[in-house]
């Protein structure tokens, strides 16, 4: 006899299929270069407030990747996406990762240097 709560071990409904965030603009315009600094500032510092490195590992490869290979780390680094833009996750033990849309994609009023 089971427990009332378990369901199959091969349907767990938590897993979210995770996307790009939706457009969005910088305060103001910033440049290819500004932005890459921007993303190394967070990645440098992210560890810092919490949270395994390890995952804050995973979570700057799946940034870096694209959506399928991106889907496969998280599932396989057993982080648990909140927000299906990946601004908000937790890892097995519950700390909480929130990331800036900055490090996800690109703003929609990005200058491009030539």
């Amino acid at each position: 006899m089971g427990c009332a709560g378990s369901t199959p071990a091969k349907g767990d409904g938590n897993v979210k299929k995770i996307r790009k965030p939706k457009p969005w603009k910088h305060p103001q315009p910033i440049t290819k270069s500004q932005l890459v600094q921007m993303r190394e500032e967070f990645w440098d510092t992210a560890p810092h407030y919490g949270g395994r490195k390890e995952i804050w590992d995973a979570l700057r490869a799946v940034a870096e990747a694209d959506l399928t290979l991106a889907q496969a780390i998280v599932d396989s680094a057993g982080v648990i996406v909140q927000s299906a833009d990946l601004t908000v996750c937790y890892d097995e033990r519950g700390a909480k990762y929130e990331l800036p849309k900055y490090v996800l994609s690109e703003p929609t009023n990005l200058i491009r240097e030539s």
